[in-house]
C-alpha cells in the first residue's frame, strides 16, 4: 500500500507550535520562537509530498482539467483584503462557535478527504482523534479507508458527520448510512456537485487504490474497485435530501452549492445547511471560487439555514475573512492530508492546534472578540 517513509514526528518547522512543544518541553528556547511563526501549509504540503508515494501524492493534490479552479480558490481569498478595527478592548477572545447546536472550540472542521489510509496507516482514526482533542468536527469521507465504528472507536463521545454519496445502487447508499447512523453520526453531509467524477491529469492511469482501504464497510473482503454501483448516481435531486433525512433520521447538509437559486432549492427540500463548495476543485474545472460564490449564497439563505465553505482556506485570516463574508464556520480538506503524511495523528493535531492560534490572534488583530462579532465591514472594498 502506498504510504509514508521516514520519521513520522512532524517538522518543527512545518508543524508549529504543538509540536514543537511535544518535542522539546514547554520551557525551551526554541519552542517560544516557534510559536511566533506563521503556519505554512506549503510547506508541509512540500514535506508530505517527501514522503508519499507519488501517486498517493497526485491522489490527494489534484484538481480536474487544468486545474484552474485549485489555484483559483486560494487566490480568491487573498485578494479579500481586510480592514481591521483599532483601540478595541481584546484582553479576552474566544474562537468558540457551533454548528447546527453543536459547539466547537474555533470555525473550522475536518472536511471529508478519501481513503486517508494512503497518507498514513492510522488514516480516518488519527484524524477522528486529533479533530476531537481539538474540540471540532471530523466529517468522515463515504470513501473512507477505515471502517466507520473503527473510526467512531478512535474518538468515543465526540461529535462526527457522514458524508454522503448517492450512489446507483441506492440499497448500499441505505446500507452505508444504516453504519453511519449505528456508529453515531451526528448529520449527514450530501455531496450534491458530483454526477460523475471530474478527469484528471494525475495521478496516471496505472495508479489504483489499493483494494485493502477500499471503502471496508462494504467490501467485506471483496473487490469493490471498479464496481459501477458504486458510482454517483447522476438522477441524485434535492428530492433525495427528504430521502436521506428518513432514512436516517439524521439533518441533511448539502455539500457543492455554488449558486443562491440551487441553495434555496436545497432549504426548500429540506437541508438543514449547506456547505459552498467546488469540490476543491476536482470536478468542473473553471468553476467560481468559493470564495466569491460564498455571498451570494449567503444573501439567498438570508439567515434560514447555516452556511458552510471550504476550498483554498490557508490560514487564520482566510477563516476570518470565511466569517466576515457570511460563512459560519469553514472546512479544511488537504491541509490534513499533508498533516497527517508527515506526522500522523500527531501532525493533524499540531495543524489545528496552530490554526486555532492563527484564528484567535486574527480575531485580536481585527479588533473583535469572538467569531460572533465578525461583521462584513471587516472587509475592504
Amino acid at each position: 500500500m502506498a504510504g509514508v517513509v521516514g520519521d513520522l514526528r512532524p517538522p518543527a518547522a512545518v508543524a508549529g507550535t504543538a509540536a514543537a512543544l511535544n518535542e522539546g518541553g514547554r520551557g525551551n528556547l526554541r519552542a517560544r520562537k516557534l510559536r511566533h511563526m506563521a503556519l505554512d501549509i506549503d510547506a508541509l504540503e512540500a514535506a508530505a509530498r517527501e514522503r508519499l508515494d507519488p501517486g498517493a501524492y497526485d491522489f490527494f493534490a489534484t484538481g480536474s482539467g487544468s486545474e484552474q479552479t485549485v489555484a483559483a480558490n486560494r487566490e480568491a481569498w487573498r485578494r479579500l483584503a481586510l480592514l481591521p478595527h483599532a483601540l478595541r478592548d481584546v484582553r479576552e477572545v474566544s474562537t468558540a462557535t457551533t454548528v447546527l447546536g453543536t459547539t466547537v472550540a474555533f470555525p473550522v472542521l475536518a472536511a471529508p478527504v478519501a481513503v486517508l489510509r494512503m497518507a498514513h496507516p492510522d488514516g480516518e482514526r488519527a484524524v477522528a482523534a486529533a479533530a476531537a482533542a481539538a474540540g471540532t468536527l471530523h466529517v468522515v469521507s463515504s470513501r473512507t479507508s477505515t471502517a466507520l465504528g473503527e473510526v467512531a472507536a478512535a474518538a468515543p463521545r465526540a461529535p462526527w458527520w457522514f458524508q454522503v454519496y448517492v450512489m446507483r445502487d441506492r440499497g448500499l447508499t441505505a446500507e452505508l448510512v444504516a453504519r453511519a447512523v449505528e456508529a453515531g453520526a451526528g448529520a449527514l453531509v450530501l455531496t450534491g456537485d458530483t454526477p460523475r467524477v471530474g478527469r484528471k491529469r494525475r495521478p496516471g492511469p496505472d495508479f489504483d487504490v489499493p483494494v485493502e482501504v477500499h471503502m471496508p464497510d462494504l467490501a467485506r473482503g471483496k473487490d469493490l474497485r471498479g464496481d459501477a454501483r458504486l458510482e454517483q448516481d447522476a438522477g441524485t435531486s434535492v428530492q433525495d435530501v427528504g430521502w436521506l433525512a428518513g432514512l436516517s433520521g439524521l439533518p441533511v447538509i448539502v455539500k457543492g452549492v455554488l449558486r443562491g437559486d440551487d441553495a434555496r432549492e436545497c432549504l426548500g427540500g429540506g437541508a438543514a445547511a449547506v456547505i459552498v463548495s467546488n469540490h476543491g476543485g476536482r470536478q468542473l474545472d473553471g468553476a467560481i471560487a468559493t470564495a466569491d460564490a460564498l455571498p451570494e449564497v449567503v444573501e439567498a439563505v438570508a439567515g434560514e439555514a447555516e452556511v458552510y465553505v471550504d476550498g483554498g482556506v490557508r490560514s487564520g485570516s482566510d477563516v476570518l475573512r470565511a466569517l466576515a463574508l457570511g460563512a459560519r464556520t469553514v472546512l479544511i480538506g488537504r491541509p490534513l492530508a499533508w498533516a497527517l503524511a508527515t506526522g500522523g495523528g500527531e501532525g493533524v493535531r499540531a495543524l489545528l492546534a496552530d490554526i486555532a492560534g492563527e484564528i484567535e490572534e486574527a480575531l485580536a488583530l481585527a479588533g473583535v472578540r469572538s467569531p460572533a462579532e465578525v461583521t462584513l465591514d471587516l472587509l475592504a472594498r
